[in-house]
């Protein structure tokens, strides 16, 4: 005889489950990003950085270990001293000089700008230049960042527009400061998802790469982003985490792939200026006319078929449709253009034919004469037919 036994199996909600589970994995990476910050500020990086530095002093020459010092001294916030062999009565009094520069409040917003096809990647001494603010570098020939980015803890702005940049690096996520990034109209394919974690971004400039179609979701965590331009890119709808950005008051979604706009637009609460012009809608959610802030919006209208009544008629909204959409003027663009090749094609095949006949009566006309001239020569040396006479006379 079997005996059976009985067990209670408890049943819980899952989405209690599922809090408890995303609790575990917030206090996790809460204990991971507080153990990166105790290695960020032990002194062996520091100790690690101040001989790096020393080395390289080492193989500079004079005049260049002159300029990096004179650039150096510029600094209010770096942890790093210009090496140099003086003594120390000497050390003290250029320390002392260098703690006046400090007070001079012109000194608090310091600029690294690079500028001109010439560079192909960024300057050596910029990794001792930590103390930096905002780098604006613009129209070279530079195609990634460099590997010490994360040393520029105290960036707030990164403006790198016009370049040859085709990704962006994960240690980007580390310049938490990071208000104002610009990557517009360079390479990228794709958006780290580290980008995240700069949760002071404000300003996120991404238009111009057209090989990017996608954003990561764990830019929904940038919470004070008002202003984001993802136009003249690969888009064919927009980006789940633009939806989670609920401070943002400009988002330019123009010169994409767009066929239609989400039904929860009104997520974005903030929202004051929308630019989705350029693109292939035919209708505008009804949701948009219930954004309280809203009060511009730009479409193209030539393929626009149906608007919501309030975004038209509200006098608080200013609605501009264009009527000069590419896609219209491209399809005359490619008509014109095929009947010109079809025009083209007809007349070069009229031409070939008239020129294979000309040619057809040439060679005719030749073959005549070569065929004449022959037989003139043959008529001066023999004859065609001889005749004899014979004359007989009868006396």
């Amino acid at each position: 005889m079997v005996l059976e036994r009985k067990m209670d199996v408890p049943v819980y909600d899952l989405s209690l489950i599922r809090g408890i589970w995303e609790v575990r994995v917030k206090k996790y990476r809460q204990r991971q990003k507080k153990e990166q910050e105790r290695k960020e500020q032990s002194a062996l990086a520091k100790i690690d950085q101040q001989w790096q530095y020393r080395i390289y002093c080492k193989k500079l020459k004079a005049s260049e270990l002159n300029l990096l010092h004179n650039y150096l001294e510029r600094s209010t916030l770096t942890h790093i001293q210009p090496y140099t062999d003086l003594s120390e009565a000497e050390q003290i009094q250029k320390d002392q000089i260098h703690q006046q520069d400090q007070k001079d409040p012109d000194q608090s917003k310091l600029i690294f700008q690079l500028n001109g096809e010439q560079w192909t990647e960024f300057p050596k001494e910029l990794q001792w230049m930590t103390y930096l603010k905002e780098w604006h570098v613009t129209e070279t020939k530079i195609c990634k960042l460099p590997d010490y980015t994360a040393l520029f803890t105290q960036l707030t702005v990164l403006e790198i527009p016009k370049n040859a940049i085709a990704e962006l690096p994960p240690e980007i996520g580390k310049l938490t400061g990071l208000r104002d990034l610009n990557v517009s109209y360079n390479r990228l394919s794709r958006v780290p998802p580290e980008l995240g974690n700069c949760e002071n971004l404000e300003k996120l400039l991404l238009a111009g790469n057209h090989n990017l179609s996608e954003l990561p979701f764990e830019l929904s965590d940038l919470k004070k982003l008002v202003h984001l331009d993802i136009a003249e890119n690969k888009f064919v709808s927009i980006p789940i985490c633009a939806l989670r950005m609920h401070n943002l008051q400009l988002l330019d979604l123009s010169h994409n792939g767009l066929t239609d706009l989400p039904q929860d637009m009104d997520r974005l609460e903030n929202l004051v200026t929308l630019f989705v012009h350029k693109n292939n809608l035919s209708y505008l959610p009804q949701s948009l006319s219930d954004i309280p802030t809203l009060k511009m919006v730009v479409v193209s209208g030539d393929e626009l078929r149906c608007i919501p009544t309030r975004l038209c008629s509200g006098p608080d909204i200013k609605f501009i449709r264009l009527y000069d959409n590419d896609t219209s003027k491209e399809k005359k663009k490619k008509k014109e253009e095929e009947e010109k090749k079809k025009k083209e094609k007809n007349e070069r095949r009229k031409w070939k034919e008239q020129k294979e006949e000309e040619v057809k009566k040439d060679s005719r006309e030749k073959e005549f004469i070569h065929a004449y001239i022959a037989t003139l020569k043959d008529r001066e040396s023999v004859p065609y037919s001889t005749t004899k006479v014979s004359i007989s006379c009868l006396l």
